[in-house]
């Protein structure tokens, strides 16, 4: 498992919103985007709300990425990990706890815990050429202001 640092944890909890993609049975890939994500510990964690696609494909194969990109600054990371799916004990009631702490009020059945086996950074190649954070931030902001 490998360890994340406190500026990328402190990323991934300020984020709304990251994709988990899984592997069907069929060898195709699906793609689930998730509002609960977040970390404990090293782990990635989150809840399964309105997952059964997911939950069903990581109940065959565990394996899965987890992508987290802030939509303003066109930056993030890629997760790369194993999946195990908890429903009860010590650790499901901690975490359920800071959920509904954090105001999540959907009913959640399962937790998916990640361990991080590989990460990367995600940067948008505006920045190769020579666009700054915050001009790209403003452009972003315009954009979906005007939406």
């Amino acid at each position: 498992m490998k360890k994340i640092p406190s500026n990328v944890k402190h990323f991934i909890n300020s984020q709304k919103l990251g994709y988990v993609a899984t592997v069907s049975d069929d060898g195709t890939p699906n793609l689930s985007p998730k509002g609960t994500i977040i970390t404990w510990d090293d782990q990635l964690v989150f809840a399964d709300i309105r997952s059964p696609k997911t939950m069903q494909n990581l109940e065959e194969n565990p394996s899965l990425e987890i992508n987290i990109i802030d939509p303003l600054l066109r930056k993030g990371f890629r997760f790369k990990g194993t999946a195990t799916i908890i429903g009860g004990g010590p650790t499901y009631d901690s975490i359920l706890r800071h959920y509904r702490k954090n105001g999540i009020k959907s009913p959640i059945g399962r937790l998916v815990l990640v361990d991080i086996m590989d990460f990367s950074e995600v940067i948008s190649p505006l920045y190769d050429l020579g666009a700054t954070e915050n001009e790209i931030k403003e452009k972003w902001k315009n954009y979906f202001s005007g939406l």
